[in-house]
């Protein structure tokens, strides 16, 4: 029987080292209060976009302010992580974000404000039409699942 520090070694061995069909895929984890893991095949400045919350610009910005050239992830140091967790700590990415953003809609609602109505509603809340468009706005779960 495995013990629980044993399991959870092999579930980040297996999660690091996922092989489908001879393709192989590692991630490096931020962590650090960041959240979020980015591949270690890409160069730095793309690897960044998996991180909910960062593009393409701000991922060049972080690119540009670290000092380092646009190499790959697992070339880069230990020194070089840490500066990297260092920099995005100051950045409002990941789960962080997606909790901001839940904040805001719900104190839209709260108000009872006419974006906040049309969330609830589940159409669109900046003015576009829906007579021919916005599909995926208006489309309701029916009992069988999704029109």
């Amino acid at each position: 029987m495995l013990g629980f520090c044993n399991a959870t070694n092999v579930v980040l061995h297996l999660r690091q080292n996922l092989s489908v069909w001879g393709v192989r895929a590692r991630n490096i984890n931020i962590g650090g209060g960041v959240g979020g893991e980015i591949p270690d095949q890409k160069r730095l400045q793309y690897a960044l976009q998996h991180i909910h919350g960062i593009g393409r610009s701000k991922a060049h910005h972080i690119v540009c302010e670290l000092g380092v050239e646009n190499k790959y992830v697992r070339d880069l140091s230990k020194r070089e992580l840490y500066s990297l967790r260092e920099l995005l700590s100051k950045y409002l990415i990941g789960n962080d974000l997606k909790k901001c953003v839940e904040r805001d809609v719900g104190r839209l609602v709260g108000i009872q404000c006419y974006r906040g109505i049309r969330h609830v509603d589940g159409l669109p809340c900046r003015g576009q039409r829906t007579h021919t468009n916005a599909r995926t706005r208006k489309s309701r779960p029916t009992w069988r699942g999704t029109r």
